[in-house]
């Protein structure tokens, strides 16, 4: 089987693509390297299943080429991180949009799979906690830059969704909760590269608002185990699946875990949301995913706990 990953050379999108090539597939990836880097694919270079094109989702002739190409598009390509989202909120709205827009255009000409990468951010300021793929999604106000990559990718999701209303095009919706491993980035805010990197260092650790807020982190080759079943499940075709693990945990706790996996003597301080980000920010009190619709579909079990994820975090880091 031939697969495009656009953002292939991402964190998540790095993983998917050892995956694939590990199961005899063949990989063809596109990224502009914004976020992404070619550090996360270099050992793949060479192989004779794998190739990758330097370039954005926005090269419309280059994306209809590659479409053309592949059985089955993993549309990862999008601006990702708190920090960027808030900093860069243009560039957030037109990567994640146009960019979802060219991919299905192009794709449903063909009738190709796609799988649209969408997030737990989608469920907003919802207190519906654990949250299904099928409830109300609560969105903050539009002066709050926040909000604008939940918007985006719920955008993405309404786009793929009404293509395969109307044109019958394939399409399965993932949203990730918190995917966190090795090659993860702490450039725009990924908290758990972040935290261990501060206390390798033996910088204070820093943890945003009053550390209360609770989150649920998954390890990447759960993810990545989930994608590659899911490929070949009809059932999944049209619908939205959270991808995740239950296990939550508050960010000071996180922290303090760090510390005691690393065996850092760094301080441990909190930051007020106004000034690690801006005047007004909001975020989420808890965010844990209810994952019945995904164990139902391919028997879904996420395998690798917290205390085992930080550690191979924490390992990578000292390599």
């Amino acid at each position: 089987m031939r697969v495009l990953l656009t953002g292939g050379a991402g964190f998540v999108g790095s993983h998917l693509a050892d995956a694939l090539i590990a199961d005899g597939h063949s990989v063809i990836v596109i990224d502009n390297l914004s976020t992404g880097s070619i550090d996360n694919i270099a050992h793949l270079k060479g192989h004779k299943n794998f190739e990758y094109v330097i370039d954005a989702v926005e090269n419309t002739q280059l994306v209809a080429e590659l479409v053309d190409r592949a059985d089955v598009i993993y549309h990862m390509a999008a601006a990702v991180g708190v920090k960027l989202i808030v900093e860069e909120p243009v560039r957030t709205i037109e990567t994640n949009v146009h960019g979802t827009e060219i991919v299905l255009k192009h794709a449903a000409k063909k009738g190709k799979l796609v799988f649209v990468f969408s997030t737990s951010e989608v469920y907003g300021k919802s207190t519906a906690v654990p949250f299904s793929e099928d409830a109300d999604l609560v969105m903050g106000a539009t002066m709050k830059h926040r909000w604008a990559y939940a918007c985006s990718k719920m955008l993405d999701e309404f786009l793929a969704l009404a293509y395969w209303k109307k044109y019958g095009l394939p399409v399965i919706i993932v949203r990730l909760f918190n995917t966190v491993g090795p090659r993860q980035t702490g450039r725009y805010g990924m908290v758990i590269p972040n935290f261990v990197r501060q206390a390798l260092s033996g910088a204070p650790i820093t943890v945003f608002g009053d550390g209360k807020q609770t989150r649920s982190f998954t390890f990447v080759g759960d993810v990545v185990g989930a994608l590659v079943a899911m490929k070949d499940q009809k059932a999944a075709i049209g619908q939205v699946f959270n991808i995740g693990n239950a296990e939550e945990v508050s960010i000071m706790d996180l922290a303090q875990r760090v510390k005691k996996v690393t065996g850092s003597a760094s301080e441990i301080v909190l930051i007020p949301y106004d000034k690690a980000y801006e005047e007004g920010f909001e975020d989420m009190p808890r965010r844990v995913p209810n994952l019945a619709k995904l164990t139902k579909l391919i028997g879904y079990a996420p395998k690798v706990r917290l205390d085992e994820i930080l550690k191979r975090v924490v390992e990578h880091e000292r390599k």
